[in-house]
């Protein structure tokens, strides 16, 4: 039996954050965007950004501040398949919202440029 993506875990700024089910991981890279001129079809690359969105909890005794910072840092997204992304240069987009009645969610959501993956 084959296993696939269950459980995403996440270490920013060397700080585990303990997340929901339902992270999001889209890596960046070269990205080709069609051209048509005539009738032919070409191809202009660019590069896109990583984006990695997760949900945590606002726990009793945790900072709201060593949560989300407009500092850059290392990011690292650990999936249960052995796959370890490393983003050295990765920050957080918005601040976060928090839900109340449901915990105190917190919708978190990084950008950062290329990657380090490693397979374990």
């Amino acid at each position: 039996m084959v296993q696939t993506l269950g459980i995403v875990d996440i270490l920013w700024r060397g700080r585990n954050v303990p997340v929901e089910k339902g992270a999001k991981l889209k890596l960046g890279g070269i990205k080709n965007n069609a051209v048509t001129y005539g009738r032919k079809v070409g191809r202009a690359q660019e590069f896109v950004g990583s984006e990695i969105t997760a949900t945590t909890h606002l726990e009793r005794g945790v900072s709201y501040k060593t949560i989300f910072t407009a500092e850059e840092g290392e990011l690292q997204v650990t999936c249960d398949t052995g796959h370890i992304y490393t983003f050295p240069d990765a920050f957080m987009t918005d601040p976060p919202e928090m839900t109340g009645g449901e915990g105190g969610k917190l919708e978190l959501k990084w950008m950062a440029g290329d990657y380090e993956e490693v397979m374990r």
